[in-house]
């Protein structure tokens, strides 16, 4: 089992920015993927950034060049940090591992963090 925390969500103006962070407690060894999903309001959760423990790094298109998703030398970590914000960011963001254990893979998230950004 993976828990996970969130902070660093909040309202912000067009242009600002914020950075999130996700700590993972339990069996971090076997954490392969984290990263940050959204879901805005009456939107399907997306994709934004995953970062696997190799270093493989996903951006969605609608927030390359503006966010960098990054984990902390322990692994246990993942942050997002978000420039430029538009109104369009504006969602629940959700932390996400994946861990594997033998030939399964398990997903775990986050409870979810608000960011707002106002125009």
């Amino acid at each position: 089992q993976v828990q996970l925390v969130e902070s660093g969500g909040g309202l912000v103006q067009a242009g600002g920015s914020l950075r999130l962070s996700c700590a993972a407690s339990g069996s971090i060894v076997s954490i392969r993927t984290m990263g940050w999903y959204r879901q805005a309001p009456g939107k399907q959760r997306e994709l934004v950034a995953t970062i696997t423990s190799g270093g493989s790094i996903n951006y969605a298109d609608s927030v390359k060049g503006r966010v960098i998703v990054s984990r902390d030398n322990a692994g246990n970590t993942v942050y997002l940090q978000m420039n430029s914000l538009k109104p369009e960011d504006t969602a629940v963001y959700y932390c996400y591992v994946r861990s594997r254990r033998g030939v399964w893979e398990y997903d775990y998230w986050g409870q979810g963090t608000q960011v707002t950004v106002s125009s």
